[in-house]
């Protein structure tokens, strides 16, 4: 039995999230447990790297499991290419790499980085992975306030309520909206963890700022003030990718 750390991809617009519910099949994780076990003839069981919510999409997901499969590694490729044969095309791996029988693709996560899309001109092939927002926005106010995230711990107001959190405290080191084509944006925040619907009620509350609806002074109380109910509204979830997950390298076995 070894353990691996399998990099995947997916379109999440279809799907009810990545973790898996009771009440619902249609989960990234379901669906590659199923296949997985199929193929590797034994039953797999994947532990994420985090929960994305229903309809936020991935272009860079670790996940681990356990398998006794003994030429996973020797040819990768082979593997990649057979799982992918019998996912669904909005499910791709990328990539398998073997770890340290203690590897966790949650918890020895160092840094997670997202990117969420907005847009001020309606199009309907850019607006499935983008959030229209009509009206002027000052993205000069926005990443003033953007700035002022790595200023504090607490991001309860940002989160989502009941999640039986340990802590509400996250670490962002960075956090900023750059000009990402012709009337499009892109914000780019990273940290060592997120809440639940924590970079999409940021976002909402930044738009916010943007059309002065609120001040930084009044976006700094938001966060002291360490409650979600005076926060904005959660941006959309279709224009959310997570793309970056960073671990110890000493993690990697081969």
């Amino acid at each position: 039995m070894a353990r691996f750390f399998l990099t995947l991809s997916y379109n999440g617009a279809n799907f009810n999230g990545w973790q898996i519910q009771e009440n619902t099949a249609n989960t990234v994780e379901q669906v590659l447990e199923e296949k997985l076990s199929m193929l590797l003839k034994e039953k797999i069981d994947l532990i994420g790297c985090g929960r994305t919510d229903a309809g936020v999409h991935a272009k860079n997901y670790v996940a681990h499991f356990d398998s006794h499969c003994t030429d996973l590694i020797a040819n990768k490729g082979h593997w990649i290419y057979k799982f992918n044969t019998i996912l669904p095309p909005t499910i791709a791996i990328q990539d398998i790499r073997k770890v340290k029988d203690t590897a966790h693709a949650r918890f020895e996560a160092t840094q997670r980085v997202y990117y969420y899309y907005l847009n001020q001109h309606k199009n309907p092939f850019r607006d499935t992975f983008s959030w229209y927002v009509y009206g002027e926005l000052d993205f000069d106010l926005m990443n003033k306030a953007a700035a002022t995230l790595m200023e504090y711990e607490d991001f309860t107001s940002f989160s989502k309520v009941n999640t039986q959190n340990k802590t509400n405290n996250c670490m962002i080191t960075k956090a900023i909206w750059q000009k990402n084509g012709q009337q499009e944006w892109r914000f780019t925040i990273s940290a060592d963890r997120f809440l639940r619907g924590m970079v999409r009620a940021i976002v909402g509350t930044l738009v916010m700022v943007g059309k002065n609806k609120i001040t930084i002074n009044d976006f700094r109380k938001i966060i002291e003030a360490k409650d979600r109910r005076v926060a904005g509204n959660n941006a959309p979830a279709n224009a959310l990718f997570l793309v970056g997950i960073k671990y110890p390298e000493e993690l990697f076995s081969e």
